[in-house]
């Protein structure tokens, strides 16, 4: 894409100087505002952007969404075609490699993968070591993490081949130990995988296989699966790929960096949020009750999960494909009865002046919950398969920003708000505030400088 040049002036009414920035691709380097200073010891002007709203941390070419128009491409390829005619390991491919794979290069990276599923044997003992009851996402976070311990290769990054090596060990060993934490929780016996299956079969057996010889998935739920990691296999500069970029920046290798992007999807906001969809169902019950379940989300008492996005403004367009993984679903599972619920609740907020316009549309969150219900897995699991399918997304974005010439460790500049210098105050001589009926958060602020109040 070639850079589209042009300026912006700007006039700084304090001192009445005039300044011409540089606009490029629609954006203006932060950097340049450092020029505007009312005197020459002054660190000059910094753009104040909580939660990066606004600002562009990196250029890449991985995903492009447009969220008015509805529209999510992985390296140029629309998601609904994508996940109609591609495999997950092949836009895992696409998105590492920048193009598609020819049927060569395909049939070797489905073997690099499926030969690379097996873990150390002493991460069973480590799993072992957690309370039957211990979060599958809590303990997916610690074993990614301990696998740098095996490999300390990796810590090689400037190494083309060893990154691809650490990449294939990810994302190939990421269902081995997701599954693994999943039986451990249900006390079963660890199941080692099977090389004959398909990436999504082979998880399905490490979770579900029992005492059969041998285990063999349905095929429909099989090809779901597959099509729901292909959905959530990158999104952009979210939180948990900002957190990869930023523990790369680092120089981390990618199994510590992989296990921050987990801790950050583990967030309810992130990964948790199809679990609330599940809850807000439940407690809605039935189609009748919904009319008073819309009136209380419109009066601020309830909120309506599943619905917006920080991104889209538009029908979230992995939405409109889930709905269709959900018949292909159903079909094998039989009809969850809370399909029928959240159709008709998405057909009256979608009908409802109230929603549309605030363009609060079904995102991906809003189906795929009661679909991972259906084909047996609990709550808990839920975040869990989005970092499956997240994970050839990190490890793009990872390496994205390692070969980018322009990035740096990550170091965003603050906005100070604190006490200017004061004396330190001798332990006799400070006032206590733990038997007062004062909060001592609420003291600190009181106490605060009144020109840089604490906020």
């Amino acid at each position: 894409m070639s850079e589209q040049v042009s300026t912006l002036t700007v006039t700084d009414n304090r001192t009445g100087k005039i300044y011409e920035i540089p606009v490029t691709d629609g954006t203006v380097r932060a950097s340049a505002f450092r020029s505007i200073k009312t005197s020459d010891d002054d660190f000059g002007l910094m753009a104040y952007d909580p939660a990066f709203t606004n600002t562009a941390s990196c250029r890449s070419a991985i995903t492009f969404i447009d969220g008015d128009a509805g529209i999510l491409r992985y390296r140029g390829y629309p998601i609904q075609e994508l996940a109609e005619k591609s495999s997950f390991l092949e836009v895992a491919y696409l998105l590492l490699a920048g193009e598609l794979p020819s049927a060569d290069e395909l049939s070797t990276w489905e073997d690099e993968i499926t030969h690379h599923t097996l873990v150390h044997e002493s991460i069973k003992k480590f799993t072992d070591g957690f309370h039957h009851d211990a979060h599958p996402m809590g303990m997916l976070v610690s074993t990614v993490g301990a696998l740098s311990t095996f490999y300390p290769d990796a810590k090689r990054i400037d190494d083309p081949g060893l990154r691809r090596l650490q990449i294939v060990r990810l994302i190939a060993k990421i269902t081995t130990l997701a599954a693994y934490s999943y039986r451990h929780s249900v006390g079963f016996p660890y199941a080692y995988p099977d090389n004959d299956l398909s990436y999504a079969g082979n998880f399905l057996n490490m979770m579900w296989k029992a005492t059969e010889p041998r285990y063999e998935p349905d095929p429909n739920l099989e090809h779901a699966l597959d099509v729901l990691f292909i959905l959530h296999a990158d999104h952009e500069q979210n939180c948990s790929a900002n957190a990869m970029r930023a523990v790369g920046s680092s120089q981390a290798d990618p199994f510590s960096a992989a296990a921050a992007a987990i801790s950050a999807l583990y967030g309810p906001l992130h990964g948790g949020a199809n679990e609330q969809v599940l809850r807000m169902l439940a407690e809605i019950g039935s189609v009748e009750n919904i009319p008073a379940f819309i009136a209380q989300v419109k009066d601020g008492k309830k909120k309506l999960m599943g619905f917006g996005h920080r991104v889209y403004k538009n029908y979230d367009p992995r939405a409109r494909v889930i709905r269709q993984v959900a018949d292909e679903v159903f079909k094998v599972t039989g009809t969850n009865p809370l399909l029928d619920l959240a159709m008709e609740l998405e057909r009256i907020a979608l009908s409802d002046e109230y929603f549309v316009s605030r363009k609060l549309y079904p995102n991906v969150d809003f189906y795929t919950g009661i679909i991972y219900q259906a084909m047996g897995f609990p709550v808990e699991m839920f975040p869990v398969l989005f970092a499956i399918g997240r994970m050839p997304g990190w490890l793009a974005q990872w390496e994205e920003g390692l070969l980018d010439p322009e990035q740096k460790i990550a170091r965003p500049r603050q906005l100070y708000v604190g006490y200017d210098q004061r004396p330190y105050t001798p332990m006799d001589e400070r006032k206590s505030v733990e038997d007062s009926n004062i909060d001592p958060i609420a003291a600190q602020a009181a106490q605060a400088a009144p020109e840089r109040p604490l906020r």
